[in-house]
């Protein structure tokens, strides 16, 4: 990748040279000595007809590498020298009719050389700056998008912090819960949206979602002494049209086992792990080591908004959201793998 880089960087700089003249043609009379010097010690073991075969290379190297002017100069000196020198009789200025059709033949194959060498060359320095001009405007749609998306989070964050002023008005202890509710649901999208969507058009990946989300509604509980851990089987890409209902089922679970799970302790452990089953489905738990599930409890006949929303956002993504009692509660997410990937 970085040799292409480079070679990618040295053709935009084609031709070479070109504020200092001087070096140019110099270098061309250099290369058209040097072509000249390889055809005078072959012209031993040459057969005969092959008068232009090293100033060929010449004319087109010269005109590659610093451009039309030096690369008509060098055609001009090898086609003299060529004429002069290597067609017979040597050393003579007579111009026959073959002397003649062999200098048109070099005069037309060099003329489309150096037209077509120059010809890409432009067209390569044209798309150097057109490339320029998009990774510019590139840039400044990167800076646009993560103001969008400062700007988004932050207004997230100023309704969740009105919800909860509001809710220091209100004396019913229900439409205080509801506005609390509220205020932190609002919170906690403010708080993952930056990390969804990425300028740079990189997906965002499971267990690194997993790793961010735990802990930080773990810290938004106000009990550090409940440890948080994470485990992903097979790390996988994540739509972010399916992040953002997932991480408001994930936090409600987590938000239940720490409401009610563990209401009057200070310690525990609350485990998230993802995995994918062998039926094609993606199944995220959130098991925690706390009081466990009232006898006779049933998630259909629950009066708690938070998880009749975390059915209701699980049916949206095609898939199923459930409490199950046992050593452990567990509350289960099952989604389509085609939904997160």
């Amino acid at each position: 990748m970085a040799l292409k880089d480079e070679t990618a960087s040295f053709l935009e700089r084609l031709p070479l040279g070109r504020n200092r003249p001087v070096l140019r043609y110099a270098s061309v009379l250099a290369i058209c000595a040097l072509c000249f010097f390889v055809r005078w010690i072959a012209d031993p073991v040459m057969p005969a007809g092959y008068p232009f075969v090293t100033f060929f290379p010449g004319v087109i190297l010269s005109t590659f590498l610093f451009g039309i002017g030096p690369g008509i100069l060098a055609a001009v000196l090898c086609g003299v020298a060529s004429w002069y020198c290597f067609i017979p009789p040597s050393f003579s200025a007579k111009f026959s009719g073959g002397v003649m059709f062999a200098m048109a033949f070099y005069a037309l194959v060099v003329l489309i050389d150096v037209a077509l060498i120059d010809w890409l060359q432009r067209m390569n320095r044209r798309l150097a700056v057109e490339r320029e001009r998009s990774r510019k405007l590139a840039e400044r749609g990167e800076v646009l998008f993560r103001e969008l998306q400062h700007r988004v989070s932050n207004n997230l964050q100023v309704v969740s912090g009105l919800i909860a002023l509001q809710k220091k008005s209100v004396s019913d202890e229900a439409a205080r819960a509801a506005l609390e509710e509220a205020a932190r649901r609002l919170g906690l999208i403010g708080r993952i949206h930056r990390q969804l969507y990425d300028p740079h058009g990189d997906q965002l990946h499971i267990r690194d979602f997993l790793d961010q989300l735990g802990p930080d509604l773990i810290d938004a509980s106000g009990k550090p002494g409940i440890c948080c851990r994470v485990i992903v089987e097979d790390d996988f890409a994540l739509e972010p049209d399916a992040a953002v209902p997932m991480a408001l089922i994930i936090a409600e679970a987590v938000s239940n086992a720490l409401e009610h799970g563990f209401g009057d302790r200070d310690e525990g452990r609350v485990e998230i792990s993802a995995q994918r089953t062998a039926d094609g489905m993606l199944e995220l738990r959130v098991t925690d080591d706390g009081a466990g599930l009232p006898t006779g409890f049933s998630l259909e006949q629950t009066n708690s908004l938070g998880l009749k929303l975390a059915q209701a956002l699980a049916r949206q993504l095609g898939g199923s959201f459930d409490l199950v009692a046992g050593r452990v509660t567990t509350a289960l997410l099952r989604l389509p793998d085609g939904d997160t990937v």
